[in-house]
């Protein structure tokens, strides 16, 4: 398989999570601390499924033993 959609789905995936860690410092400095957690924990998440898609790729362009 090409690099091509691994890559864009790691980039797209890390760059959310960006988005939403930044958010969650904004809402924490506006004092909207009942939906920090949620917002980290879900940045969190998207840098974890960068992370898996990563590795995905790497172990796709391992050769395949039958």
């Amino acid at each position: 398989m090409t690099k091509g959609p691994f890559v864009a789905m790691s980039v797209a995936t890390a760059a959310l999570g960006t988005a939403l860690g930044s958010l969650a410092l904004e809402l924490r400095a506006q004092g909207y601390e009942q939906y920090v957690e949620s917002v980290s924990t879900f940045s969190i998440l998207m840098y974890i499924t960068a992370a898996l898609v990563v590795t995905t790729w790497v172990r796709d362009g391992r050769p395949h033993s039958n």
